[in-house]
């Protein structure tokens, strides 16, 4: 019987390790070349500070072209084939990089890496793998190992490096990859069916409906601003390091601490803006932090104390921002239409990247490193601006529950009789889909009472058991 207060099945706690395994491992393999490529990407023939900012961040531009079409060929052919294929074009990606002597065949291997845009199939597969009510911790778990996977990347990143430069990078990048297509194809469960789920896939009939909303504009222009920045900063900060003294191999001696110190800082204030309902202070006081580390950076980049400083400082607003701006999304978007909220979300994600690159690169190589961080510190105060009439948000969770074998008159009845429980805030009826998305107030709500209305519904046979 479904049961939203139980714990996942033994199946759906593998099928999510599994799925946040292969996106770790993907991830991963990213990350680690941030630190590192803008360093080895001197050396490479045909490089200029425009072309090393691109071959840094043209993958994002196939992840926002790609991945919504991946995933809606992955509802028609199946998931886990579109997740090969993806990843047999990761894979081929980081050996062309791997190989290459020149700026051009990197950008050619990055590229071919970003057409590996499988993100949206993961989340449709995990939707398919797992029951509706346990749908957000899984997705939940995932997020968790991509901040992970994000933390390990840039430190391990200039330690491998240290021992064959950025080839062996993108040659640990591409071993991961057939680790990850190997997890596919023997570990992850086979869906006993797919079908749509609107909590986690991208609906094209429904995209105006995102697009004309105020508020996620506002949080997909926030997204997009602070991707960008983070990979401008990528493109400059190594070589400042390296001529402020660090030696080539000890990045790691300045990430390990700045990140650790950073997420240290962050928690105690995503705590403060979930629990205490402070999120749009939080919000704000976070961009703050962000523009102050780049007006900082901007002056006192010349020297490793200064650039280590205002690094920490960069690290504990972004950490802050991207663990709030997806809870935001969630908290904001109708509880039917998460998934085309999210995918509009990530395609300006991959934008922002591929913006980063391009923009950090051209300003560097025209008028210099200042000016790379002046430029974040406008766009970070655009979007404080933009912010300022944010609303505050709704602290609501999304909730689904299955129906079926019931008619629209009981289903009438049993939605008047949920939205009588304390905090239920918002239903959401698709009686095609057997499907009924809630927002929930989870400090108000009693789970109890809720589940009692739901066991006397199946006892009564008007409501569908899940397995």
């Amino acid at each position: 019987m479904q049961d939203i207060t139980s714990s996942m099945t033994s199946s759906e706690k593998r099928a999510t390790a599994s799925l946040a395994s292969i996106y770790a491992l993907r991830m991963l393999g990213l990350f680690m070349i941030l630190p590192v490529l803008s360093l080895f990407a001197e050396q490479l023939e045909g490089s200029t500070p425009a072309l090393i900012g691109l071959a840094m961040s043209i993958y994002g531009l196939p992840q926002v072209l790609l991945q919504i079409p991946f995933g809606l060929l992955s509802d028609r052919y199946g998931r886990k084939k579109i997740i090969i294929i993806g990843l047999v074009l990761f894979f081929i990606g980081s050996v062309i990089a791997a190989m290459s002597t020149t700026i051009y065949g990197v950008l050619v291997g990055r590229a071919f890496q970003g057409a590996g845009a499988i993100s949206a199939v993961i989340m449709a597969l995990v939707a398919d793998l797992t029951q509706e009510v346990h749908r957000t911790k899984a997705m939940a778990i995932i997020g968790i190992s991509i901040g992970m996977s994000f933390g390990v990347g840039i430190i391990a990143g200039p330690v491998i490096s240290s021992f064959g430069g950025v080839q062996s990078v993108f040659g640990v990048t591409a071993a991961l990859t057939l680790l990850a297509i190997l997890t596919v194809i023997y570990i992850v469960p086979d869906p006993q069916q797919s079908k749509l789920h609107r909590d986690a896939e991208f609906v094209p009939k429904e995209a105006m409906h995102v697009l004309k909303n105020p508020d996620l504009l506002r949080l997909n222009y926030g997204i997009f601003t602070l991707h960008m920045i983070l990979m401008a900063i990528f493109v400059v900060v190594p070589t400042l390091m390296r001529q402020a003294g660090l030696a080539a191999g000890h990045e790691w001696q300045v990430y390990l601490p700045v990140f650790v110190i950073s997420m240290g800082f962050a928690v105690p204030f995503i705590i403060l803006a979930e629990k205490k309902r402070k999120m749009k202070q939080v919000f704000l006081g976070a961009i703050a932090v962000l523009i102050m580390a780049e007006l900082g950076l901007s002056f006192f980049h010349q020297n490793l104390v200064g650039i280590i400083g205002f690094l920490g400082l960069f690290f504990c607003g972004f950490n802050l921002l991207e663990a709030t701006l997806p809870s935001l999304i969630s908290k904001t978007a109708p509880a039917d239409l998460k998934g085309t909220a999210m995918g509009a979300y990530s395609s300006s994600q991959f934008m922002g990247l591929f913006m980063g690159g391009l923009v950090g690169g051209w300003f560097n190589g025209e008028f210099g490193v200042s000016a790379v961080f002046l430029f974040c510190a406008s766009a970070l105060f655009s979007w404080f601006l933009v912010s300022l009439n944010m609303k505050s948000p709704r602290y609501v969770a999304n909730l689904l529950i299955s129906l079926e074998k019931i008619t629209e008159q009981e289903a009438a009845e049993f939605i008047e009789k949920m939205l009588k429980l304390k905090g239920v805030e918002e239903i959401l009826l698709h009686y095609e889909e057997a499907l009924v998305y809630l927002k929930v107030d989870n400090q108000q709500l009693d789970k109890d009472q809720l589940q009692g209305l739901i066991t006397q519904y199946v006892n009564a046979g008007k409501l569908a058991t899940t397995p």
